[in-house]
């Protein structure tokens, strides 16, 4: 399952807030606090989240292209899907992909896309 949103940003902008894990408690509802070696996370980087204030899963970041895509395994199961493809020299595409099993957490992802539009809209605006 997938859910998707067009953000009037340049895909630059969208790629840093999704890799970099300090956003990750902002735009992610589910996401309260992070623990990882990297800022910005790439192939094979693990550390942990807290989910809803109450429990710390492990991770590892299971597929990255630069630009592109990641996923991610959390507790070892298939987690979010997180794709990005650019419309133009300042819109992107972002789409987040939900195994079919777990589709009550495309809710969740609806709102984070919401997020992720509003903080990347933000500062490419506050840019210029």
């Amino acid at each position: 399952m997938e859910t998707a949103i067009i953000i009037d940003a340049p895909s630059k902008i969208v790629w840093e807030i999704l890799t970099d894990t300090t956003y990750w408690k902002i735009w992610g509802p589910s996401v309260s606090s992070i623990r990882c070696k990297d800022r910005f996370i790439q192939s094979g980087t693990t550390g942990q989240v807290k989910v809803l204030g109450l429990i710390w899963l492990p991770f590892i970041i299971t597929d990255f292209v630069p630009q592109k895509n990641w996923s991610w395994r959390v507790i070892n199961i298939h987690a979010t899907g997180h794709r990005l493809e650019s419309i133009s020299t300042n819109q992107c595409r972002l789409i987040f992909e939900v195994p079919i099993i777990a589709f009550p957490y495309i809710l969740i992802c609806k709102i984070a896309i919401q997020k992720i539009k509003q903080l990347a809209e933000n500062k490419y605006h506050k840019n210029f």
